[in-house]
This record gives C-alpha cells, structure tokens and sequence, in this order.
C-alpha cells in the first residue's frame, strides 16, 4: 500500500508546484484556491495512509 500513498504525496506536490506558478501568474482566487484544496487533501491522504499501514 506504499506505492498509493507515494503516488497521493507526489500527486500534492506536483499541485502546490502549480498553486505557487499560478500565483505567480495573477490566476483567479477561485482556482488557486481549488488547487490549494486538492493539494492539501491529496498529501494528507498520502501521509495518513502512510501512517495507517505502517
């Protein structure tokens, strides 16, 4: 169940990699926003799978 979990936290990474460019850009609130959301959600499913089956 590992390889899930490391999918999920590369997946979050790759999301505020984009949240931080769209800032950078001017993008709208709404989207940074969303991107911020499923970020944080991605990672700390990762993380609390990583947890769980460790």
């Amino acid at each position: 169940m590992n390889g899930l979990s490391t999918i999920l936290i590369v997946v979050g990474l790759f999301l505020i990699g984009g949240v931080i460019s769209f800032v950078k850009q001017g993008m709208g609130k709404s989207l940074v926003t969303l991107l911020s959301i499923g970020a944080g959600m991605c990672l700390l499913a990762g993380v609390l799978r990583l947890d769980y089956w460790n």
